[in-house]
């Protein structure tokens, strides 16, 4: 999702990481994320310029577009609950916007399957590796499972 968030216009930074998991686990490894026994979910710090992007649109028009809000637990082949579909909100207005999104994106019919997206709290942020850093920019041609649907 990196790759695609990174091209909207408005979006300044992004860095790939992970979050939502157990204070047990401090500073997780892929390693430990991928076993599925941290709680935490792979996932996109996005910072935005909001007089270039509001957060609604970067969620409607991004985030809902980019991957199948629909499956739990599951994008393409990746299966696991550090592949759930979540918005990890910071303030409570973020909390309000991304549940009118959500609202409306179900309420559209775009899906063919309820959204499932959770709205979450976000916690400890712990950056990724370096190689998971621009993944498709270093490997060309690599796998993923996200592009921009109509």
């Amino acid at each position: 999702m990196e790759d695609l968030l990174r091209k909207i216009p408005g979006v300044v930074q992004t860095e790939v990481g992970y979050t939502g998991g157990s204070s047990a686990f401090r500073n997780p490894t892929y390693h430990d994320v991928s076993s599925g026994k941290t709680g935490h979910a792979e996932a996109v710090r996005v910072v935005f310029d909001p007089t270039r992007l509001t957060y609604e649109t970067l969620l409607e028009q991004g985030f809902f577009r980019m991957h199948d809000p629909t499956t739990l637990n599951r994008q393409g082949n990746d299966v696991g609950t550090q592949y759930r579909s979540a918005i990890f909100y910071l303030s409570d207005a973020q909390k309000r916007a991304a549940e009118q999104v959500k609202a409306r994106v179900d309420a559209s019919k775009k899906w063919p399957r309820p959204v499932v997206t959770q709205i979450v709290p976000a916690g400890a942020f712990t950056p990724a590796e370096d190689y998971h850093q621009d993944y498709l920019v270093k490997n060309p041609g690599g796998y993923t499972c996200h592009y921009m649907r109509d």
